[in-house]
């Protein structure tokens, strides 16, 4: 971060005087940004199944409880680090709302309040230039739709995020031999976290400590800390230190695992800031341009990560949440410099700052619904959410058979059936040999309540009945409920759904 001859300094006209309020303007802003977060951490859409099925799912096993197992498990592509720090925010909600609910709340409650590191951040990044700066760039932070969105879910890229923002401030701005320590951990952290970001992590570290070298002793100790204590994780859970590593890069780059998932050309990520920001890109790259100069490592950061992100075959907009943050915090700077434009007249020098920050929240609030994207994952998960809880709260529940329904779209198997059996009925199981309806006939005494697309109605057996509807994934699907008992049955055993998703090595 710099100042130059045009910033203000205490006492400008460009210098927001002492806050009048109660509270320091910071913590208002941090209030303001906690009592936006809070209320979407208990609202049920999930951006990507790997919240529930790489994170939550594995911390509630890890309490010995039953859970689905994905292929990235079974193939040991993913660390136990971050299911191991999120088992207490599991068991804390778990014992205070049992059923599912409370260990899918609490995480997302402790993810949101994780991500008030990038306002607090932003404030600081902010302050070294003005208390305008400060001011904007913290409310920008607190208000702009995608940190909101992100915020409350347990996700890799957006916890790793609230690590790397406020390492980058403790990094820039001449670093003590204690901000390098505890920079190094929280960038360590932030790798073990997400690994993809190491390109963005190893620029933020090489760009903070280039004008001496030194500085690397103290920030690559206070990491080694942090990596030392993830290598012991590994072996408390009987792996071998960062193999999860080598396997991901293994299955991802040598068996192409992740273009099953599909495959976008170098400029998917530019398409989807236009789709997403649409107009407004213009007077956020001017932002961007005129931030620069006050954050030029961020943005450095910024791009170097997008530029890794755009290499890499398969891209979803998660991935450079990192980039985003980054950007937009450099916008906001940028835009704080109207200010002191503004403020140079006479007339508009009153309203300089509630024009610039009204400009954000009202760009912020028409963007958040404004594309097709954004709308599906402010609701995505949703309907599946409703008919989990109608489910769990089905007294009379002693089976579930999942018939042509993807289980990653659903909350996981504690929120479906809790402590009753789980089936799956997938077209594309050998097993099954493609006779998904005389299956469901044969395994039928096994499981009273069936999770089925609406389509799907002709293929049950006609003892189960259509009780209610909802969206999930691309269509409805439906809880079919018959009345009675559960009986086991021999010809229901290979069902169970973790040994289907093994056959179908997913």
């Amino acid at each position: 971060m710099t100042r130059t001859s045009a910033d203000p300094s205490p006492g400008n006209t460009g210098e927001v005087g002492p806050a009048t309020g109660r509270f320091h303007p910071l913590a208002e802003l941090l209030l303001l940004a906690l009592a936006i977060r809070l209320p979407l951490a208990v609202w049920p859409n999930i951006i990507h199944p790997d919240e529930i099925f790489q994170y939550l799912e594995p911390a509630w096993r890890l309490l010995g409880h039953d859970g689905i197992v994905t292929w990235d498990w079974r193939y040991g592509i993913r660390g136990w680090f971050l299911p191991t720090l999120l088992v207490g925010p599991v068991a804390v909600g778990d014992l205070v709302v049992p059923g599912g609910a409370g260990a899918f709340v609490v995480p997302r409650l402790v993810a949101a309040l994780a991500s008030l590191s990038i306002v607090a951040s932003a404030w600081f990044l902010g302050a070294r230039i003005s208390r305008a700066h400060a001011i904007v760039a913290a409310f920008v932070a607190a208000i702009w739709f995608e940190f909101i969105l992100f915020a409350p879910h347990t996700l890799s890229e957006p916890l790793a995020t609230a690590l790397i923002v406020p390492a980058a401030l403790l990094l820039t701005g001449g670093p003590s031999q204690r901000r390098l320590v505890i920079g190094g951990a929280l960038l360590a952290l932030a790798f073990v976290c997400r690994f993809q970001y190491a390109p963005a992590i190893a620029v933020l570290a090489i760009g903070a400590c280039w004008r001496n070298w030194r500085n690397l002793i103290p920030l690559v100790a206070g990491g080694l800390v942090v990596l030392l204590l993830a290598a012991i994780v590994d072996v408390a859970h009987g792996v071998v230190p960062f193999r999860w590593l080598i396997a991901n890069i293994e299955q991802n780059l040598l068996h192409d695992r992740a273009a099953e998932f599909g495959l976008q050309p170098a400029v998917t990520y530019l398409v989807s800031f236009w789709m997403v920001w649409s107009v407004a890109v213009v007077p956020l790259l001017w932002a961007i341009w005129r931030g620069a100069r006050h954050a030029p490592l961020l943005l450095a950061v910024a791009l170097v990560n997008l530029v890794f992100h755009s290499l890499i075959g398969h891209k979803e907009y998660r991935f450079v949440f990192l980039s985003i943050v980054l950007l937009i915090i450099v916008a906001a700077l940028g835009s704080a410099d109207w200010i002191q434009s503004l403020r140079a007249k006479r007339a508009w020098r009153r309203w300089a700052l509630p024009l610039v920050a009204g400009g954000w929240a009202l760009v912020s609030v028409a963007l958040a619904g404004a594309s097709e994207e954004m709308h599906d994952d402010w609701m995505r998960g949703v309907g599946a959410a409703r008919l989990a809880a109608e489910l769990r709260a089905d007294s009379k529940l002693c089976g579930l058979a999942l018939y042509d329904v993807p289980f990653h779209l659903l909350p996981g198997q504690e929120r479906l059936a809790g402590s009753s059996p789980l089936y799956a009925l997938q077209p594309g199981d050998p097993l099954a040999k493609g006779r998904l309806p005389a299956t469901v006939q044969a395994t039928k005494s096994a499981f009273n309540r069936i999770l089925a697309r609406p389509t799907s109605a002709a293929d049950l057996p006609a003892e189960f009945s259509r009780r209610s509807c909802a969206a999930v994934g691309n269509g409805d699907a439906c809880v079919f409920v018959r009345n009675g008992t559960c009986d086991a049955v021999a010809a229901v055993a290979p069902f169970v759904i973790n040994d289907v998703l093994v056959r179908l090595d997913y």
